[in-house]
């Protein structure tokens, strides 16, 4: 199965601490490296991680796998483990080539690929931003099952060139039927399959509205998650699938169903993660640094705390920040830092000592709104940032946790 989509934009930190920042200092730290599992290289500079539930698939791959060659060639043995172990492997390796067809096609349109990660039931490439036209994003969703059909290809070229009824033509009709499964499951339109992504573009390109795009993606899926919920195993019961009704036992009919429910959860869940970041997306241009920085007072190092906030009251101010003799600005004066001294000692301690020094990143554009001003502020993780108009006056000041809470209340309204 495979989930391409977006992986969500970043939030700023619980608490009015920024990702990435230590909650005592307030000193940025290096960002840390986007887990997941075991790294398993950097291929065009995207890392690859196996999540630990990739380990209970592969382990379930290679026991079915390995009892139905005890079926077709018996001469194996036990050595037929180690042959369906292989197949497991392989069969991941062609779920990787899928997800690479998607992460080439990001970089090819300048879209960030925060990682990809194979698990449970395929892989997913975390995109952290969205295309730009309903074009890109059908071509974006569409490379993925279409590797996996040129895969299903590529084996049944080769099952033509070894003799049937041995390991490698069973390992290879194997590879060629799984990459085929592959590619028509995630050609299915629901999100968050690629189907979905297709079919959302198309939907994008007739009203020329993203969002409607996502709804009716969206629905489609969980319409979707329930078709396979109640479907499958009627499929397999009746034999639709396979065998006879009279073959199946209560102990495969249950499986049926735990597997059915698996499925039509991710699904499902998929499909309204969908929903939720296309509703933030819409609201995200709300997010602007002008509405929501604090208002600031200009003081110098030396300048006593007390003084300080003295000053910040009379002129209605919420933030503090160090200037030079000459009025540049030098540092932002914590939040957290000034409700750290007790009152009794604010006159003896100077708002230097309070301060955190200002560097580029953390000089905020006074238009700066929606997706750019996330990005920004991830990419420099603080607790404050000193907002400039275009002159480079000083604008004021913009907490973490007041962008925070702006961004809960874009996540908590009702869907357009």
């Amino acid at each position: 199965m495979d989930d391409s989509g977006d992986s969500g934009r970043p939030q700023p930190g619980a608490g009015g601490t920024a990702p990435g920042t230590d909650p005592d200092d307030g000193k940025p730290k290096r960002p840390a490296e986007p887990g997941g599992g075991l790294l398993m290289g950097r291929p065009f500079g995207v890392p690859v991680y196996v999540a630990p539930s990739w380990f209970v698939v592969a382990a379930l791959i290679t026991w079915v796998f390995g009892g139905q060659l005890d079926r077709v060639l018996p001469e194996l043995g036990g050595a037929r483990y180690l042959v369906a172990l292989f197949f497991a492997i392989a069969f991941y390796a062609s779920v990787l080539v899928h997800e690479l067809a998607h992460t080439v096609a990001a970089l090819r349109y300048k879209l960030p690929v925060r990682r990809i990660q194979l698990q449970f039931f395929g892989g997913v490439s975390e995109i952290e931003k969205e295309t730009e036209t309903p074009g890109r994003e059908f071509v974006l969703a569409f490379v993925g099952p279409l590797l996996s059909l040129v895969l299903g290809g590529v084996f049944y070229g080769a099952m033509q060139l070894v003799e049937p009824g041995t390991v490698p033509g069973v390992l290879l009709a194997g590879l060629m039927i799984s990459n085929l499964i592959v590619a028509a499951f995630n050609l299915l339109p629901g999100l968050p399959l690629d189907g979905g992504r297709m079919l959302r573009a198309v939907v994008w390109k007739i009203t020329g509205k993203p969002m409607s795009g996502t709804i009716a993606a969206a629905w489609v899926g969980r319409g979707l998650a329930v078709t396979v919920l109640i479907g499958l195993p009627l499929l397999t019961h009746t034999g639709a699938l396979g065998g006879t009704a009279q073959d199946i036992g209560g102990v495969e009919t249950v499986m049926d169903a735990l597997l059915a429910a698996i499925l039509a959860g991710i699904i499902w869940t998929g499909a309204g993660n969908s929903l939720r970041m296309a509703r933030l997306r819409e609201h995200l241009p709300d997010l602007r640094a002008r509405s929501l920085t604090r208002r600031a007072v200009p003081v110098e190092s030396a300048t006593p705390l007390s003084e300080a906030l003295r000053r910040a009251n009379e002129a209605g101010a919420r933030a503090l920040v160090v200037v030079d003799g000459q009025g540049n600005p030098k540092g932002v004066v914590r939040e957290a830092a000034i409700v750290g001294v007790p009152e009794h000692r604010r006159p003896w301690v100077a708002v230097s000592g309070l301060a955190q020094d200002l560097t580029d990143g953390m000089k905020v554009p006074a238009e700066l709104a929606g997706e750019a001003l996330l990005d920004r502020l991830k990419a420099t993780p603080a607790t404050e940032y000193l907002v400039v108009e275009e002159t480079g006056e000083i604008y004021g000041v913009l907490s973490t946790a007041d962008v925070e809470r702006a961004f809960v209340k874009a996540m908590a309204r009702p869907e357009s």
